[in-house]
């Protein structure tokens, strides 16, 4: 439709509903992003808009609102970061991609952190062919250019040489692997009949009141389970150093740093909208719904997590003057 903007003098009048230069209601736009950053693909949009308003939007037009998404995603993903993470969590999920016609899988690595005051923010999102400890060695320089000059803990999955490549980057930083994660690769060649029966023995090991408790455990394991199944207490043993850490601390601070469950929420409500997408066409449109999924997602974190205040007292008292309150 024809709109005559008034004219003033001194060239004041600012239009509300549709700004200077601007060919859509910005109500509109947003609609289309958040249609689009719930799951919904271009062609479910369209028949969306054509349903509710009598809008014949074509994929071009949707596309190019969504489009408009990548220079935010850009000025996000560079964006100075706080010099100070008392706890990351770092995992990677994978997606469906499609290029030069053929069909491949991408790794989206994700990084969540705790910041100060408790709170969860996601620091960035990057894509590479496939999770590797040499990817995520970039992945965390990035990090430390943008801005962060120390972590505490580091909370990962069992990737073989991932602790050394965060380590080598921030050396400072202890490493505590996921339970969860050694529990499922525990658990993942045991016959049926002896599944919980592992994860009752298991779950002694972890929830022991201390670290010799649990070594202890550990030993009761070994000979109990290893004529059957002689690398689960193999694993566990080899990996000890980087499961550790968090018999250091309560149970309230247990719970926010012996399981990578922040992270895997999140990677949840990123799952979701795009598992009605055969394959994207590029990095893009993998950033874009991405973007849009975890900003959708970060609005609810709006409290600290629970236990923080005993949490970031206790990392006083065993980090020392690395923590400033």
């Amino acid at each position: 439709m024809e709109i005559n903007i008034p004219r003033d003098r001194n060239g004041e009048f600012e239009s509300v509903i549709i700004p200077k230069h601007k060919k859509r209601v910005p109500l509109f736009n947003d609609q289309v992003l958040s249609l689009y950053g719930g799951g919904m693909t271009t062609r479910d949009i369209q028949s969306h808009l054509k349903e509710l308003f009598g809008i014949d939007a074509s994929p071009d037009m949707i596309s190019n609102i969504t489009d408009a998404v990548i220079g935010d995603f850009r000025e996000w993903q560079n964006r100075q970061l706080d010099s100070f993470y008392p706890v990351l969590y770092l995992d990677a999920l994978v997606v469906k991609s499609r290029e030069s016609g053929k069909s491949t899988k991408k790794a989206v690595y994700v990084v969540l952190g705790i910041n100060m005051e408790g709170k969860k923010e996601i620091l960035g999102l990057w894509i590479s062919e496939n999770e590797g400890a040499k990817f995520w060695m970039r992945v965390l320089n990035e990090i430390k250019n943008r801005g962060v000059e120390d972590v505490l803990i580091a909370c990962t999955d069992g990737l073989t040489g991932f602790p050394e490549a965060i380590q080598a980057v921030f050396p400072k930083t202890v490493i505590q692997l996921c339970i969860v994660h050694m529990v499922r690769n525990s658990t993942k060649y045991v016959a049926a009949k002896d599944r919980k029966k592992i994860c009752a023995d298991l779950r002694a090991i972890y929830s022991s009141a201390t670290e010799d408790a649990a070594l202890s455990q550990l030993k009761v394991f070994s000979e109990k389970w290893d004529d059957v199944y002689p690398t689960i207490s193999q694993s566990w043993s080899r990996h000890w150093e980087d499961l550790n850490e968090f018999f250091n601390y309560p149970d309230e601070v247990r719970k926010i740093i012996y399981t990578t469950n922040a992270i895997e929420s999140l990677n949840f409500s990123l799952r979701k909208v795009t598992k009605n997408r055969l394959a994207f066409p590029n990095d893009d449109a993998i950033f874009k719904i991405m973007f849009l999924a975890s900003q959708k997602a970060a609005k609810k974190w709006t409290l600290p997590v629970r236990g923080w205040n005993i949490a970031i007292h206790q990392f006083a008292i065993h980090f020392g003057d690395r923590v400033r309150l």
